[in-house]
């Protein structure tokens, strides 16, 4: 997976280029689920295949990254009105169990991004 407008493989350092879409599911507050289109793109060299993805998605999440973050810093639990039911109580453990202190670079990149109302690529 990378950012969007990417152009460098990140397995060999090669030119990417378009290939195709594909369809992907996100989830939102509000129980609201929508599908996106997401670009494919291959790499000249090597020919291994990448998924552009958006800033506001986590790589293999369904959910979008602002309801994650909110989980992983506590602002959203099992008892936050509106989030009772939405994710669920194991969803949640396991995103603490699994991004503990491998948020913070995308935290900042996307409070930059909310602030600046620029979009920047991804360091």
């Amino acid at each position: 997976m990378i950012t969007k407008n990417a152009s460098v493989c990140p397995k060999c350092g090669g030119h990417l280029r378009f290939f195709d879409t594909v369809k992907r599911i996100v989830r939102t507050k509000a129980r609201v689920t929508e599908w996106i289109v997401i670009r494919r793109l291959r790499c000249t060299i090597c020919g291994s295949l990448h998924r552009e993805l958006p800033e506001e998605l986590f790589p293999y999440k369904q959910y979008e990254a602002e309801v994650i973050i909110g989980v992983l810093e506590g602002l959203i639990t099992c008892e936050t009105l509106g989030f009772e039911d939405y994710p669920c109580e194991m969803t949640m453990s396991r995103w603490l169990a699994e991004f503990t202190g491998a948020v913070t670079e995308r935290r900042s990149y996307y409070e930059r991004e909310t602030t600046d109302g620029r979009n920047r690529e991804a360091v």
